[in-house]
């Protein structure tokens, strides 16, 4: 038996898939994917990792979240040790002690053989926050919210969230050059309201899977016709545009958060942190 194969069957007897749901301030970070030079979510995770495992230990996110997105629910998939799995409460605490500020790890679950957090998800949540008064622009709020400071018209932005469910080919509202085979997504809930703090509008959407600024891209047409920008009927016409050449320019990044990741309940493991 070769080296490899010898280090491939001793990772297979050794090793078991991991969930780490995360939450992490995407202020301080260039986007969740690993990049040559800035710091990322994905390289900070990794490197805690392999002090915890011994080895370097690949990580994979349920959404690769660009500069400045949030996220109160990602879902990270990673092999680790099997003397973890009894104790993936003990996992969590160990990564918290760790990992920098701006990155907590909310749960750790044992999964099934084959979990991959991205490929497995069945459904992806995001939440986008608009501030419309003065006061978005303090700089407690500015950082997590897109200080927009105007009142929007909420009738224009129901219709529009509403002609979002189902299918849809989204290139009309994606970043352009998106490295996929195809551009359609399935939208399940997308919906619209005030926020539980009195201070903007809160939009919320869930779909299978979500293209490059999709949620940007939506949610800064929506506004621009919430404002008188652009007539309502713009909307349906950019979902079925072949390109994005009509679309507003995509929402700032700091008003996006990755909300929740939906896993099918037979790829969890027995075991469950306590």
């Amino acid at each position: 038996m070769s080296n490899s194969d010898n280090e491939l069957h001793l990772s297979r007897v050794t090793s078991r898939p991991f969930l780490a749901v995360i939450q992490y301030d995407g202020g301080g970070f260039a986007g969740w994917q690993r990049q040559p030079a800035d710091r990322t979510v994905q390289a900070e995770f990794e490197a805690v990792l392999e002090q915890l495992m011994g080895r370097k230990t690949a990580a994979t996110g349920a959404g690769r979240t660009d500069a400045g997105v949030h996220a109160l629910g990602q879902g990270v998939s990673f092999l680790g040790t099997e003397r973890w799995a009894p104790d993936a409460a003990g996992l969590r605490r160990a990564l918290n002690a760790l990992l920098p500020h701006g990155i907590w790890v909310q749960q750790v679950r044992p999964m099934q053989p084959g979990f991959d957090a991205r490929r497995s998800a069945t459904a992806r949540r995001y939440r986008y926050l608009i501030g419309t008064d003065e006061a978005a622009a303090s700089p407690f709020r500015k950082p997590y919210e897109w200080a927009l400071a105007r009142a929007l018209d909420v009738g224009s932005l129901e219709r529009a969230a509403t002609a979002l469910l189902g299918e849809h080919d989204f290139r009309g509202l994606a970043a352009a050059g998106a490295n996929t085979d195809h551009y359609r997504c399935r939208v399940a809930l997308a919906r619209w309201a005030p926020r539980a703090d009195g201070v903007g509008m809160a939009f919320t959407v869930e779909a299978d899977r979500f293209l490059h600024h999709m949620v940007r891209f939506i949610v800064g047409t929506m506004v621009d016709i919430a404002l008188g920008r652009r007539p309502p009927a713009d909307f349906s016409t950019l979902l079925a545009a072949t390109d994005n050449l009509a679309a507003s320019p995509p929402a700032p990044p700091q008003g996006l958060y990755l909300d929740a990741v939906q896993y099918p309940p037979e790829l969890y493991a027995e075991e469950s942190e306590t």
